[in-house]
């Protein structure tokens, strides 16, 4: 990069070699520094753009969030359940097989 950028001092770099469980030996250390040095300046360009803008206001605004009340209703007596279905016996209704080989 050729922009100027705020470098890493050896301190920082055996802590994130801690941080990682890498063992100084068995990494280049001038090639782990400079990478990490570009990491560094990749967040100092993001750093310049605006993120202060509410990233929720790029979706449109729903009611899904919005709950019925939470008001209780009398359920249906068994003499009209016993209307909705001809296959109503002992208080379940029957249904097709699903299981099985039929399935």
């Amino acid at each position: 990069m050729a922009t100027q950028h705020k470098q890493i001092d050896a301190q920082t770099l055996e802590n994130l070699l801690y941080l990682s469980r890498l063992s100084p030996d068995s990494t280049n250390m001038e090639t782990l520094k400079k990478q990490v040095d570009d990491i560094v300046s990749y967040f100092e360009i993001l750093s310049k753009y605006d993120d202060s803008e509410n990233p929720y206001d790029a979706y449109p605004t729903t009611t899904a969030d919005a709950l019925r009340g939470d008001t209780v209703v009398e359920g249906l007596d068994m003499p009209d359940v016993k209307k909705v279905s001809k296959d109503f016996m002992d208080g379940y209704f029957q249904v097709p097989k699903v299981l099985g080989e039929g399935a």
